[in-house]
């Protein structure tokens, strides 16, 4: 059975959505279990308008919230009894396998390394998500947003992580992982990127090489390694961009006859669009390298994210037993290195 705390108080449709997601989790997977945390009261309201299997759902009360402003780390110190913190501390305890937040980032991510620690040889955690393509599949990002300044020897740790979670919950034989950085030559980009070049060349199976930001959605590379400022910078702009035009469209095929005309003919067209470039359906990102599974969904997230987060990265993660896999490519790696690389 795999147990998931979920903080239900986190995020901007929280409870409701979160629980809703949950629901339709629990009911698609049999041996999935969902630990509902936080205000009981309001968690067994949303409850009454769902059927569900009640013997793999329960609550845990939590009567404190971290909310989106909150101080990350004064917050997730001071705030013992609010949900995000008791839902970490279920994992740290070995009551839960995994936790689920929409909440305070920062938040979540100090906490993943206060109560969770790193895994052995591991540096710093990197934030890693799948992003839509009009390739054939996802490709997998980080860091979108762990770290703001990274080393070169963090960045390897971060295309080894990359790596191993492509080829354990994606099924990728032998993924492709490159550096993003402002040119494909690979003397290009800044010393940290150049650097970066140097170390993913000499240790890791099948680099690509460099990758511009405009060759990132059409399947040449499977992962994308990047430090978490350029990275977080580079997700939220491929979100605004895919919202707006999304909001474009809605708002500009109703205004004219011929528009919707045109639109019902492309009908198909844009329904594969929206599809393609909707994140809902990969759910959240994972912070990778802590001593446990934390997984951070979008504050904005609705049921269809916590239920695909649940589903498609922490059942897989859990059951294939990824965390194993992470830490024996990681001390391999760390085996290799010559010192002049660093460790």
């Amino acid at each position: 059975m795999v147990k998931v705390a979920v903080d239900a108080m986190g995020g901007d449709h929280a409870p409701s959505e979160i629980i809703a997601g949950a629901v339709s989790a629990i009911s698609a997977i049999k041996d999935l279990q969902v630990i509902l945390v936080g205000d009981v009261k309001s968690i067994k309201k949303v409850l009454a308008g769902f059927s569900y299997p009640e013997d793999r759902l329960s609550i845990v009360h939590a009567e404190e919230v971290i909310a989106p402003d909150d101080d990350p780390g004064l917050s997730i110190r001071r705030k013992k009894k609010s949900s995000m913190v008791k839902a970490l501390e279920m994992v740290r305890s070995g009551e839960a396998n995994a936790v689920l937040s929409a909440g305070n980032t920062g938040a979540l991510m100090a906490g993943g390394l206060l109560f969770l620690g790193r895994l052995g040889k591991i540096s710093r955690p990197a934030l890693l998500t799948a992003m839509p393509s009009f390739g054939d599949r996802p490709v997998l990002f980080l860091d979108v947003g762990a770290n703001m300044d990274s080393r070169p020897g963090q960045l390897l740790q971060y295309a080894m992580m990359g790596r191993i979670y492509a080829q354990q919950i994606l099924s990728f034989p032998e993924p492709k992982v490159a550096l993003l950085n402002v040119g494909t030559e690979p003397k290009k980009g800044n010393q940290q990127v150049k650097k970066t070049h140097i170390l993913l060349d000499k240790y890791l199976p099948h680099f690509y090489g460099n990758i511009e930001g405009t060759e990132v959605f059409f399947g040449k590379a499977d992962v994308v390694v990047c430090d978490g400022f350029v990275g977080n910078i580079f997700l939220k702009t491929s979100e605004g961009l895919s919202r707006a035009i999304l909001g474009y469209l809605k708002h500009e095929i109703p205004g004219s006859l011929r528009y919707k005309i045109g639109a019902a003919l492309l009908k198909p067209v844009f329904l594969s669009l929206r599809e393609k470039i909707d994140d809902s359906g990969y759910g959240g990102a994972l912070l990778m390298g802590v001593n446990g599974l934390c997984i951070k969904c979008h504050g904005s997230s609705r049921a269809r994210s916590i239920e695909q987060a649940l589903l498609k990265q922490v059942y897989p993660f859990v059951c294939k037993k990824v965390a194993k896999h992470l830490q024996e490519a990681l001390e391999i790696l760390d085996s290799r290195l010559e010192p002049e690389d660093g460790r």
